[in-house]
């Protein structure tokens, strides 16, 4: 019988480690049980999952009507071609109606975010073109994906490696909505809202845009959650200038904010939605775009042109029916609100605690702490070109120490992703809180 240690040795040696030098995979943590809001490694120790893996697993490990769903699905139709209907099909989309925003309600099927972001790409590019229209505003602080369409609008470090290798052309990038560290050194309300109102300076000049693409709360680079009156005012410039504006929910989406959907919290409805991850709470893997149906009515004289083999799998899709009715039961509990608003305040009061903290931001169980050096000048303690440059990161020492202590977080270059499953409660946040206050000492010893 194979041991741990031969078994991670296998890993290391026969797979790539994502998103890294291949040096720093030599022992990933071998995982062999999850349930709940937990998962337990190779020695049996039980680690609580503060950030629902890849801020996916909102509904916990192990749902039994998910994986009875699943099971079902296998039995019945496990695979049919894309151009068959199904009824896994049928019920998926029933359940996204139930979901999606209003007229928001034309799907196309993939098996990632990546996938459902290079979709979108396409549906743009593909619809504009008889106008000569194909620029992208995307934003800096952003992650769309690893395939060559998607990693061209991703503003993150990770683009700077594809850069010279193989990506789409006609990406432009506008400064974020990021009131903590204002790209134009103004403070909110006072400053006329000058990073939407820039989008709109940009596609005069830039001219040939078809489409503004976000996320409406940044995901990995920050969970920056914009002004309120922000996508109102982009929706508005996108109308003006008749372009679409796509909103990137792979990561928002799911009642991840606190809504079926992030948009939804300023009424905004957008050309194009992209989702993935929360759609099956990662028990499958599903990427979906959604469009208006006018989006969908150009090409019914037109050549739609994508697709994938396993565009609408059925074992994949048999998730969905299955995840938005365990999601609606638990909305109806009230837990995850109660508990929402208890992760919000717990990471405020650590702030209040922890000189090395410099901002708390969030929405839903989708926080980010972030670190600095220096409250007063806001020094971070590391830099997007720090993780590039595979320097030693502070947030990296802090969540070793939290993994050490039985809780697992995503850390980024200068800050963390506290996202724990909806189905996590109070007692259990505060179980992460007191690891993560822990842990803040780390950080805190540096600052003189």
């Amino acid at each position: 019988m194979e041991t741990v240690d031969e078994k991670t040795s296998l890993l290391a040696a026969h797979t790539y480690g994502t998103w890294r030098a291949q040096k720093g995979w030599k022992k990933p943590l071998f995982v062999t049980k999850a349930e709940g809001v937990h998962f337990y490694d190779g020695d049996g120790k039980r680690y609580l999952d503060l950030s629902s893996q890849l801020m996916c697993s909102n509904l916990g490990h192990a749902n039994r009507a998910i994986i009875d769903a699943i099971r079902a699905e296998a039995e019945r139709v496990p695979y049919i071609a894309p151009g068959f209907g199904s009824q896994a099909k049928v019920d998926a989309v029933k359940a996204l109606l139930k979901a999606m925003p209003a007229g928001v309600d034309q799907f196309f099927f993939s098996t990632a975010g990546t996938e459902a972001n290079e979709a979108a790409l396409q549906i743009v590019r593909q619809y504009f073109a008889p106008q000569g229209k194909y620029k992208i505003i995307s934003r800096y602080r952003s992650y769309h994906g690893a395939t060559a369409g998607s990693i061209a609008l991703t503003g993150d470090q990770r683009r700077w490696f594809a850069e010279p290798v193989n990506m789409a052309p006609g990406v432009v990038f506008a400064p974020d909505a990021y009131c903590y560290r204002c790209p134009f050194g103004l403070s909110y309300p006072g400053c006329s809202l000058q990073c939407a109102e820039h989008i709109g300076y940009m596609i005069e000049e830039e001219g040939n845009v078809a489409a503004i693409f976000i996320e409406p709360v940044v995901g990995t680079n920050g969970v920056i959650v914009p002004p309120k009156e922000y996508l109102p005012r982009l929706r508005e410039i996108a109308d003006q200038h008749g372009i679409f504006l796509v909103v990137d929910e792979v990561m928002t989406g799911w009642h991840r904010t606190g809504a079926w959907f992030a948009v939804e919290h300023w009424g905004v409805k957008p050309d194009i939605l992209t989702t993935a991850k929360g759609c099956t709470a990662a028990y499958t893997p599903v990427g979906i775009t959604a469009t208006t149906k006018p989006i969908r009515d150009f090409f019914e004289e037109r050549f739609f042109s994508h697709g994938h083999t396993y565009t609408a799998h059925p074992l994949t899709l048999a998730a969905i029916p299955a995840a938005v009715s365990e999601y609606e039961k638990l909305v109806a509990t009230g837990l995850p609100q109660e508990v929402g608003a208890h992760i919000g305040q717990g990471l405020k009061d650590l702030m209040s605690r922890h000189k090395s903290v410099g901002d708390v931001r969030g929405l839903g169980h989708f926080w980010a702490v972030e670190l600095v050096r220096d409250r007063k000048t806001k020094e971070p303690f590391n830099t997007k070109a720090d993780k590039a440059s595979m320097k030693p990161l502070m947030v990296d020492k802090i969540a070793a120490e939290m993994m050490r202590q039985g809780v697992f977080v995503v850390s980024w270059y200068n800050h963390f992703v506290v996202a724990p499953p909806l189905t996590i409660t109070a007692a259990e946040v505060d179980e992460g809180l007191h690891a993560l206050d822990a842990a803040l000492r780390i950080a805190d010893r540096e600052i003189s």
